[in-house]
């Protein structure tokens, strides 16, 4: 499978995807619902195996790799919502973001090739990256319920609609934690210590401590709802820093054992 094949697979994805998103739109019934997505959500992976079959190596190592699992665990962080909570609009929140994901995939293809660095030889790479994708993926979708809650949703916030907010952010910090600690697995075993505070790791460090203060802050302020929406949403611009905002910081030019993910 090579990456020329991409855009075909993600066409088809996003096909399902959207009837999925327009079936719980319109409220039919929950077996279109999954169904759509769930095939959606085959056909997009069964690229992914396909490309991890022909690199030999996980498909993590580039931006644009790590962006095809994002694409990937939206929908399925969408469906999942919907079967707890029954948001409506959730999967058409999670289909268009996906979509963004996939067009700068296709707009700006990276150069996907077998080579894979020592550090990254190491059994922690795959799990550490998934679980943080995963978690990208459930506090991305805890950010677009903040956004509704406060610049679409005039009158006041219910206690329900925070919960949700709550149930996603929890989990998303629950993977987010795992990816940490399976991180630090991972630096002991390829440079021999388990923290170093490189940019991108105080980076990781203050995103978990602020979403971390958002459970706190819910805990002890339960009524203040629009201050823990804020909270929510400085913590994801955090998780944002994180993730690729930091290739463009003069600290890790060169400096930062995370470089490789310039590359």
């Amino acid at each position: 499978m090579s990456w020329e094949y991409f855009s075909l697979f993600a066409i088809v994805s996003l096909c399902f995807w959207s009837f999925g998103a327009y079936a719980a739109w319109r409220e039919k019934k929950t077996v279109f619902v999954h169904g759509f997505t769930i095939v959606g959500l085959v056909v997009f992976f069964i690229f992914i195996v396909g490309m991890w079959i022909s690199l030999e190596r996980p498909p993590m190592r580039t931006m644009g790799e790590t962006r095809l699992w994002y694409s990937f665990f939206l929908p399925l962080v969408g469906i999942i919502t919907y079967s707890r909570w029954k948001y409506k609009w959730i999967l058409s929140f999670s289909t268009i973001l996906s979509l963004i994901f996939i067009c700068i995939n296709i707009l700006k293809p990276e150069i996907h090739n077998k080579t894979l660095m020592p550090a990254l030889q190491s059994p922690w790479f795959a799990p550490h990256v998934i679980v943080y994708m995963f978690a990208y993926a459930m506090l991305g979708a805890a950010a677009v319920m903040a956004i509704y809650l406060l610049w679409k949703k005039k009158q006041k916030i219910s206690p329900m609609e925070m919960d949700l907010c709550d149930n996603l952010a929890n989990v998303g910090l629950s993977f987010l934690t795992l990816g940490l600690l399976s991180g630090a697995l991972w630096a002991k075993e390829a440079w021999g210590h388990y923290w170093s505070w490189d940019p991108k790791e105080t980076w990781a460090a203050a995103t978990w401590l602020s979403y971390l203060c958002y459970i706190h802050f819910r805990l002890h302020k339960r009524n203040e709802y629009r201050k823990a929406l804020v909270i929510l949403l400085v913590s994801f611009v955090l998780l944002q820093m994180c993730w690729y905002g930091i290739n463009y910081l003069p600290s890790a030019q060169g400096a930062s054992i995370h470089t490789y993910n310039m590359r």
